[in-house]
């Protein structure tokens, strides 16, 4: 302020209400000093210092957790402070979640998503079921908010973090209540209706539908994009139910 600053220049810089910098300069004119007034209830869990400890803290590291500043704080000052206290001295930084951001592909089909789920069973609930799973393999990108508004997506608050190594995979797998076959990978590619057929259906489904007869059972459901016409021929075409 003797600076020439005004109270709401000053408020500004020092991102608090203007209030608060009214009444420590209106004290200090009339009494020559300013001090922190006296107010009732307990006292204060901690001092001045340690609350601009923890502000530096979270500012100086975009990506501190809540429970690594109450680490940091009992490490510098030796004294215990409960996250509720670290949360009202920064309620920004409690405000703060984190985003997803989708991964960068690195080929042009990017990775394989999602799975599908296909039972068979007879009569004497001699079942065979068929989990066919598609396991996503993908490197994921996790953004972790800054206590500052409108810097979500800055670079100095991005973080990234490599969940799994590698590309993706579509598996295949039958199995019953007396056994099971063998797992079957997709090699590369896109699993489309002619290659279910070729791949699962024909060589895996008909055999054993052949072995249980009139009582086999077909429990499929209608996912995409491999459940199309051709498959559908092929289903009818062999007497699945």
């Amino acid at each position: 302020m003797e600076m020439g600053l005004s109270q709401a220049d000053a408020a500004r810089c020092l991102n608090v209400f203007r209030s608060m910098v009214q009444r420590p300069w209106d004290q200090y004119q009339s009494e020559d000093s300013a001090s922190r007034r006296h107010v009732s209830g307990p006292p204060r869990v901690t001092t001045p210092a340690e609350d601009r400890f923890l502000a530096l803290s979270a500012r100086r590291r975009r990506s501190i957790t809540v429970p690594q500043l109450v680490a940091d704080h009992f490490v510098a000052s030796g004294r215990r402070t409960s996250a509720t206290t670290v949360r009202r001295r920064l309620p920004s930084l409690c405000k703060a979640t984190s985003c997803v951001c989708p991964p960068q592909r690195t080929t042009e089909k990017g990775p394989l998503m999602l799975g599908k789920r296909t039972r068979f069973m007879d009569q004497t609930t001699m079942g065979f079921c068929t989990l066919h799973r598609r396991v996503q393999i993908h490197t994921g990108e996790r953004f972790r908010a800054s206590a500052d508004q409108r810097t979500r997506y800055h670079q100095s608050n991005t973080l990234e973090r490599h969940s799994y190594r590698g590309g993706g995979i579509m598996v295949w797998a039958g199995i019953s209540l007396g056994g099971h076959t063998d797992l079957h990978v997709f090699h590369g590619g896109t699993l489309t209706g002619v290659r279910y057929r070729d791949e699962i259906l024909d060589p895996y489904v008909r055999p054993y539908a052949d072995a249980i007869g009139n009582d086999f059972i077909l429990m499929d459901d209608n996912a995409r994009p491999y459940r199309f016409v051709v498959v559908e021929d092929y289903i009818k075409g062999h007497g699945f139910e």
